[in-house]
């Protein structure tokens, strides 16, 4: 018995060393990848920029617009910004989920709801979230009613049909097993479809984030005085080109941070893994 602790010692002590290993990796090439697109946006920006046609645009080159990110970092005006866009895409989302969620569980476990639901989502997925602009403007009396609406709408597609993918796979297995034992379709819902669906909602989460985080700024662009896209926006009208950049790299590295906390999210609550 000591032997075969021992071993197991070794064997959880050999796994946490082969997770950091792996960790130090995946952090080592994160940068190494960093490096590289710095290195061709360098290059690139001086190739175009250094020409007489485009030198006004010369800010836009690596070192002003880390510069200018770095004194957007210390405004608080800029973070302001930053929690107005994180709220839009957090009541965009709360919403998307609210309809998304549900519809997809419904459309996921019942085969001909599915079929009779598919044409009308395939049809309204596909359809630019920004055309619906328009329609937002004239449907709310104020900016925000209608950037909430322009979200929703484009978040709501992924949610539902990564949700009902996920509900459609569920083993039927341990539906039947569920069956045979009394459980009621609340039941099966609650204790077995929704824990063997968790995977699937958490990617849907991510997808949903990517397409909110990618409509947020031209939404954005409709008149609030407030937002990452009036940001930049506001930057374009005073030609303050590195000001641009460093919003549009803020941007990027807000959405990483973001999906980041959503994969390790997903890592903890993957129902298939810790069962």
């Amino acid at each position: 018995m000591r032997t075969l602790k021992r071993m197991c010692g070794n064997g959880a002590a050999w796994s946490g060393a082969a997770g950091q290993d792996f960790l130090g990796h995946r952090i080592a090439f994160g940068l190494a990848g960093f490096a590289v697109f710095i290195g061709i946006w360098f290059v690139l920006g001086y190739t175009v920029f250094m020409q007489p046609a485009y030198h006004q645009f010369a800010d836009m080159l690596p070192v002003p617009t880390l510069k200018a990110m770095l004194i957007l970092f210390g405004e608080g005006r800029f973070w302001q910004s930053v929690g107005a866009s994180l709220r839009r895409v957090l009541v965009g989302l709360v919403l998307a989920f609210s309809l998304g969620l549900p519809a997809g569980i419904l459309i996921g476990f019942y085969p001909r709801l599915r079929l009779v639901a598919n044409a009308p989502v395939q049809f309204l997925r596909m359809i630019s979230p920004l055309s619906w602009m328009p329609i937002a403007l004239l449907l709310f009396a104020s900016f925000e009613g209608a950037i909430y609406f322009l979200i929703t709408i484009a978040t709501v597609w992924p949610v539902l049909l990564t949700t009902s993918m996920g509900v459609a796979h569920v083993n039927r297995q341990w539906l039947l097993m569920a069956k045979n034992q009394g459980a009621s379709g609340r039941q099966l819902i609650w204790h077995v479809v929704l824990p063997a669906s968790l995977p699937y909602i958490f990617t849907s989460l991510r997808l949903a984030l990517g397409v909110a985080w990618i409509v947020l700024v031209p939404v954005e662009f409709l008149g609030v005085s407030s937002g990452l896209g009036y940001l930049i926006n506001d930057a374009r009208d005073t030609l303050s080109y590195d000001r641009l950049m460093g919003v549009i790299l803020a941007i990027g590295i807000l959405g990483f941070v973001l999906d980041s906390v959503i994969q390790t999210l997903q890592r903890s609550f993957n129902w298939n893994r810790s069962h």
